[in-house]
């Protein structure tokens, strides 16, 4: 019997990115995430998080928290998401069920729910501004946050890594190279 090798493919494979130095956008790649819901006042969830992931569930709104391999980001007051390195979505959603037993929660894989992808450089929050209604001003949405929003047609789910305007961007995959081309056209002006 001849075994087939199931290669992934990206929905972003092969688009090409904005033309010249100001704004830059690169796929992410295959990103596990697992979305766990439950009550942050809770010490039994807050501890079985903790104990599995290594790192605070973030209790302030549009904030999140990352350790060695995950990050986990703050959705809604009681539903967070965790992001892991590819292909580490099944144990982690395995180790969360077993260590959260009966605690009430919800553990969901959403990995192939959504594609990811960076916008970065010197413009790239003038062109987020292009199609978002956030308020993208340094003092409004600045490194740290996170936050669900709309941009043009797409839900996105937006990352602010640092204060030199670096965004990690998370939208649906039938999205996904709408708002790929979305960027790249938007950048156009920024050269």
């Amino acid at each position: 019997m001849v075994e087939t090798a199931i290669k992934k493919v990206s929905p972003l494979d092969g688009l090409a990115g904005p033309v010249g130095g100001n704004v830059k956008l690169t796929s992410n790649g295959f990103v596990g995430k697992v979305i766990i819901r439950g009550d942050s006042d809770n010490k039994d969830f807050v501890t079985a998080v903790k104990d599995v992931t290594g790192v605070d569930i973030p209790t302030t709104a549009l904030t999140f928290n990352e350790g060695e391999t995950y990050s986990i980001y703050w959705m809604g007051p009681d539903e967070w998401m965790i992001m892991t390195p590819e292909d580490g979505e099944v144990a982690l959603e395995t180790a969360l069920r077993e260590k959260l037993g009966e605690t009430p929660s919800q553990v969901v894989n959403v990995s192939d729910y959504y594609a990811s992808m960076r916008l970065s450089g010197p413009a790239a929050r003038e062109v987020l501004k292009k199609g978002s209604p956030l308020d993208l001003h340094p003092s409004k949405f600045k490194a740290g946050n996170c936050t669900g929003t709309r941009f043009a047609h797409a839900t996105i789910f937006m990352v602010q890594r640092d204060e030199e305007s670096t965004y990690d961007i998370n939208v649906r995959i039938s999205f996904a190279e709408y708002l790929w081309n979305y960027f790249v056209e938007a950048s156009r002006e920024f050269g």
